[in-house]
């Protein structure tokens, strides 16, 4: 059985999420109580693999089910189930932009105003991001590639596989809120100073050869390597299955997009899986 919880901030995109995995074939449930997780997995596996792909929302509107998630959890693997939690999350700024334009009411509002209600679930919400298997950012995250990184991340159904989000973006625009890695390649010769170069993206081929003519390009993914094959087995102790690397230029077209295209062909090489989200290519 392949059971996905989805969680995170109210407003970064669970409703999208959820309608997403239902799209894929999964059984979804949104707004589940934590408590009826258990008894919901024995039912799924009394349907004898009628019912193998699960997926279900939790959320604030749950919170008095919260402290019992671990034991829920505890429950679901000893019936030989193992879950794979997905983080939802988004800046404050860009939540508070998106109820501005739904004009809906926060789930905490009664925590006072829509600033407070957010930094309020934000706590109450930080012990499950931190056992969370994917944390996903939808600041500048589109449905398309939204969609297109949770399908990604539905074939990864082993509670042992590493799986390494590769994310490139533009140092003018922001960094990245949940990188573990951040790396920045803005020493690298700059495509957008080429004319012929400068409209397309390090997703061309002309590009990524530019980026890759530079020396100092093959001795910086030659140290990248090495030091991500360092950090493998130290994460692994942690329980951690997610690696984060998100990869800096000045505008997030050119060298980091090209960066992250060569670095997740050789991590592919290596047998590892790769979900990649260019966040700011499109962005100028």
């Amino acid at each position: 059985m392949n059971l996905i919880i989805i969680t995170g901030f109210s407003g970064a995109g669970k409703s999208l999420a959820i309608r997403c995995f239902e799209d894929m074939g999964y059984f979804c449930i949104d707004n589940l109580p934590v408590t009826l997780m258990p008894k919901l997995v024995e039912l799924c596996i009394q349907s004898e693999g009628k019912i193998r792909d699960v997926a279900l929302v939790i959320d604030i509107r749950g919170k008095e089910f919260f402290d019992s998630l671990r034991n829920s959890l505890d429950a679901i693997h000893k019936m030989g189930v193992w879950e794979k939690i997905i983080f939802l999350e988004a800046s404050e700024e860009v939540l508070i932009k998106r109820y501005k334009e739904t004009r809906r009411p926060h789930p905490l509002s009664e925590f006072g105003s829509l600033v407070e209600s957010i930094r309020e679930e934000k706590r109450i919400l930080e012990p499950i991001k931190e056992i969370a298997d994917y944390v996903i950012d939808t600041s500048r995250t589109p449905p398309a590639q939204l969609k297109d990184v949770l399908q990604k991340l539905s074939l990864f159904k082993a509670k042992d596989t590493i799986v390494f989000n590769l994310e490139s973006f533009g140092y003018k625009f922001g960094l990245p809120l949940d990188a573990d890695l951040l790396l920045d390649v803005r020493f690298l010769n700059n495509p957008f100073y080429e004319p012929e170069l400068r409209l397309k993206s390090g997703l061309d081929k002309e590009v990524r050869d530019y980026v890759m003519e530079d020396p100092s390009a093959k001795k910086f993914l030659e140290k990248v390597e090495d030091f991500i094959e360092f950090l493998i087995p130290q994460y692994a102790k942690l329980g951690k299955y997610q690696i984060t690397i998100a990869v800096g230029c000045t505008g997030g077209r050119h060298r980091s997009p090209a960066i992250v295209e060569v670095l997740k062909e050789r991590l592919e090489e290596r047998g590892y899986k790769v979900v990649v989200h260019h966040r700011d290519i499109e962005a100028e």
